[in-house]
């Protein structure tokens, strides 16, 4: 992959999780390619944090519940790729090769690049910062909640929607309280949650819906 750029590698993750009609002990391998463009100014290029990484791959693989390795691969090629969130100052890889498989069964190679995972991410702008599509499924879909210095997502609830959550910055606060970075939160139905930023940079959270997100199921209700 990509001859001149700078390769880091995850190698053997193995993941238990959902996958099809049963549970499965799924291998992860992704390889990352930085490139040889070179950076554009004031951004870094960022080293690779394996276990950050690692939590993102697992969180996703598990609360999906993919119906298929091919779904899955993709989605997770998409997020591995994704462009960096506000207030990040630093380039992803440019490329990607990921293969998922299982112990005397099937195995999967997907290559991609960033310009395709990136092609038509949608950010919308929301009043307390923006959400990221990362992927959409028949499955799940997968959003990057941003939130600005000093802003907050309101107490709401979900009656459709299986919402799950994994904190990829340090400084927010969940329902008042810490929530550091790689805590991950599941909120049955009807359980009221909110998120406040109370830095002055900007933080983010990765958010899995399923059935995909649903504007008419986030429901504000009172404190």
């Amino acid at each position: 992959m990509g001859g001149v750029g700078v390769e880091t590698e995850i190698r053997g993750f193995l993941v238990s999780c959902s996958l099809g009609d049963s549970d499965r002990r799924i291998r992860v391998d992704a390889v990352f390619d930085g490139g040889s463009a070179p950076k554009p100014p004031g951004l870094e290029v960022a080293a690779l944090d394996r276990a950050a990484v690692a939590q993102q791959i697992a969180f996703v693989l598990e609360a999906c519940r993919f119906s298929s390795m091919e779904v899955a691969a993709q989605a997770l090629a998409k997020l591995l790729l994704a462009a960096p969130a506000p207030g990040e100052s630093r380039v992803g890889p440019a490329a990607l090769r990921l293969t998922l498989s299982e112990a005397g069964g099937p195995s999967l190679t997907v290559e991609h690049d960033a310009a395709w995972a990136q092609s038509g991410v949608a950010r919308e702008l929301k009043p307390w910062g923006a959400v990221d599509t990362v992927d959409e499924s028949a499955d799940a879909g997968i959003y990057r909640l941003n939130l600005a210095p000093g802003a907050g997502i309101p107490l709401h609830v979900h009656r459709v929607m299986r919402e799950e959550e994994m904190v990829l910055s340090d400084g927010l606060l969940c329902q008042g309280r810490a929530a550091p970075a790689g805590s991950v939160r599941r909120w049955p139905h009807q359980v009221p949650h909110r998120y406040d930023n109370p830095t002055d940079r900007w933080q983010s959270i990765l958010c899995v819906n399923a059935p995909r997100f649903q504007p008419g199921d986030e429901i504000e209700v009172d404190p």
